[in-house]
């Protein structure tokens, strides 16, 4: 942008894009000290609202913020995040600092390393002013000190369980957050609070000095309040470490002016259609969102959701991953620490053959494949939001993440939608999360762009141009209501 001006009371840049800020400060015209004073200051005023500050990192933040300051004074100006205070869902660690995971057993727990995401960002400049909450354990909206709130509607949850950093990001808190997604913990609550959030392919970011839920599906992205604001951030973070041997060295070349007109894009139509789970307001805003697209001169192909009869069975024993995650803290008898008993489905993957394990992963190999297949040569897949009561749960069926190899009985059929999500989460695949309008409750509805594996530029852009000409990103929500 150019010719922006700084406003009379700062405060009305809270809920700009990071570009906004990013050329208020590489102008001078605010200082990341201001920026973070600012930032700081809403977090604490409104954080008993919403409850979704789990560590104030006041100290930390006014010393990046003074040196970010000093640097764009001598004239070494990094880049858009340079001087932008942003928050990290607490399972990132911060060397010196709690890293809490949520949970009341590690509340007090400091680390003696940092994640490699936090050291990015830092060497892009960007500051670091909260950790901000997450279900205990990953799992759900709820932690040690509560439940994290909706900036719409204080009475409801976040969802999780990126909670914070959704809750904090759509409140004009921070200037992005990050969160981590295992099964649906980026886009559950960039649903329900109406945020920006890219879930990157597996293998795009280090997940070193992240808590561990499944080492093979575990992903770390950046939550925002514009789609733009994701592929700035993850500009950033997408890159290789010493750390973490998953992550590949791919390029990641953002152009804001695609002509996403010329992308094959194709939508579920027995997503868009069947679910019986949602509600009329929400099935409203689905086809709503076609018709913007269409109006944008995008062709859409109909198709049904591939593999819709995969039987999810033998895809369970992965689960066993969270219970090796979490074996030592088990055998140390601390489980009645927990504020959500966890164990006794960590403790049934003790009973998971090896064998079937390594058998889930081979069929999770052949239900890559096939679904691949399944998906045709598009672009771009666009996917309803699952149910719509899900982001109201302590614990989102999407946002599980985790759980034992067993279990007992045949569950029931699940919907094309969260068929869909499922095995896109064991495919790994990238996905957007965008507001796509607003419920008849006054709460924010959304749409998901999928793409194939390494595809978050198309995935990005459509989105974006989907956001810029729908609009419902530029509502904000009242805090004081």
């Amino acid at each position: 942008p150019s010719g922006l001006k700084r406003p009379a009371d700062l405060e009305d840049v809270a809920f700009w894009p990071l570009t906004g800020l990013a050329e208020l400060i590489r102008t001078r015209q605010v200082t990341s000290v201001e920026l973070t004073e600012m930032y700081l200051g809403r977090l604490k005023r409104y954080n008993p609202k919403f409850n979704n500050v789990v560590t104030f990192l006041d100290d930390l933040a006014m010393e990046e913020a003074q040196r970010a300051d000093m640097e764009i004074r001598s004239g070494q100006y990094r880049g858009p995040l340079h001087g932008i205070p942003w928050g990290a869902k607490d399972i990132l660690a911060v060397r010196d600092y709690p890293t809490s995971w949520g949970s009341n057993a590690f509340k007090d727990r400091t680390l003696d390393y940092e994640c490699t995401v936090v050291r990015l960002l830092r060497e892009a400049g960007a500051v670091l002013i909260a950790k901000l909450t997450t279900g205990e354990l990953a799992g759900g909206d709820r932690w040690f000190g509560g439940r994290t709130r909706n900036p719409w509607d204080s009475t409801k949850g976040s969802s999780g369980s990126s909670a914070g950093p959704a809750s904090a990001t759509v409140a004009g808190c921070v200037g992005f957050a990050i969160g981590t997604e295992t099964s649906g913990s980026i886009l559950s609550p960039s649903v329900a609070c109406g945020a920006s959030g890219l879930r990157p392919t597996y293998g795009r970011v280090s997940r070193f000095g992240a808590m561990t839920l499944r080492w093979t599906g575990d992903r770390l992205g950046p939550i925002c309040r514009h789609v733009e604001d994701c592929a700035i951030v993850f500009k950033t973070i997408a890159r290789p470490d010493d750390q973490d041997p998953s992550v590949l060295d791919v390029p990641f070349n953002w152009d804001a002016e695609l002509d996403v007109s010329q992308f094959r894009v194709a939508y579920f139509k027995d997503a868009f259609e069947d679910d019986e789970n949602k509600e009329a307001d929400w099935l409203a805003n689905d086809q709503r969102s076609l018709e913007q697209l269409r109006s944008m001169g995008i062709g859409l192909t109909a198709m049904n959701v591939p593999l819709r009869d995969f039987s999810m069975d033998g895809l369970r024993p992965l689960g066993v991953e969270s219970s090796a995650a979490f074996d030592d803290f088990l055998r140390s008898g601390r489980e009645d620490e927990l504020g959500r008993p966890r164990g006794t489905g960590w403790r049934v993957g003790h009973t998971v053959p090896a064998v079937a394990y390594l058998r889930a992963q081979q069929v999770r190999g052949v239900m890559m494949r096939r679904l691949d297949e399944g998906l045709g040569d598009f672009d771009v897949w666009v996917v309803p939001y699952g149910d719509a009561r899900a982001r109201l749960a302590e614990t989102p069926p999407e946002a599980a993440g985790g759980g034992g190899g067993g279990g007992g009985g045949a569950p029931p059929r699940p919907s094309a939608t969260s068929q869909f999500f499922r095995l896109a989460n064991h495919a790994c695949l990238p996905a957007v999360a965008v507001r796509n309008g607003f419920g008849d409750d006054g709460l924010p509805t959304g749409i998901i762009f999928v793409g194939k594996p390494f595809s978050e530029t198309k995935v990005l852009s459509l989105a974006k141009a989907y956001q810029d000409a729908s609009g419902f990103h530029r509502r904000v929500p009242d805090l004081e209501a």
